[in-house]
């Protein structure tokens, strides 16, 4: 029993360090293919029709403004006003009834004067990958500029990639990496979980009828 307890043990051991080091490889392999990609500076973006706005809540459980949100908002606003985009699709999770995370991005949005009829909401993006390919195999888009933090624009960008679309990222400003400790630690991880979906072929929860951006 003993013996088999120890054998246990060092399996586990020597599967948490494959995980550990695969997942530094990933990180590593996401960051170099996508640093031509993404860029803070607006200018250095191409023309597209839409910009494809990852959702998240513009409040935390706690009740605290999420500077995620505000910031990806920020971001979106001055690349509509940039004229580097004329339309948003605005992606994220509405998988409960009091939780709709593209209506309060396109509130904010209108709130900062962009118009109602260039905005398109997609209300399944429940996963980076959803809202990427739900892009272009709904909304027809295989070309489009990501508005996010960086971290998550170099894992979106390079599922694009790994799907046929041509993505490029504006990075929203990101949030302190004390206050984003918890994101951090999940995104590191999350970039493992790209390849495991690439492998398996996972596709979006749901895909549906497609949407005509005019």
């Amino acid at each position: 029993m003993k013996k088999f307890f120890k054998k246990t043990i060092i399996y586990f051991l020597l599967l948490l360090l494959v995980v550990v080091l695969f997942s530094f490889y990933a990180n590593y392999k996401i960051e170099k293919s996508t640093k031509d990609f993404v860029t803070y500076n607006v200018n250095e973006l191409p023309e597209t029709k839409v910009a494809l706005v990852l959702g998240t809540a513009p409040n935390l459980v706690n009740g605290y403004q999420n500077y995620y949100f505000t910031y990806r908002i920020i971001a979106a606003d001055e690349l509509y006003k940039s004229g580097k985009v004329t339309h948003f699709i605005l992606s994220g999770d509405h998988g409960r009834k009091d939780y709709n995370e593209p209506e309060a991005m396109k509130k904010a949005l209108i709130e900062k004067g962009i118009p109602e009829n260039v905005i398109y909401l997609d209300y399944a993006g429940f996963r980076t990958l959803d809202s990427m390919i739900r892009a272009k195999e709904i909304f027809g888009q295989s070309k489009f500029i990501v508005v996010s933090q960086k971290f998550h624009n170099q894992r979106a960008i390079f599922i694009g990639k790994q799907n046929g679309i041509d993505a490029y990222g504006y990075n929203a400003k990101d949030v302190n990496k004390q206050a984003g400790l918890k994101t951090n630690v999940r995104e590191f991880f999350a970039r493992t979980k790209v390849f495991i979906d690439n492998w398996f072929g996972i596709q979006p929860k749901f895909l549906g009828k497609k949407i005509k951006i005019n």
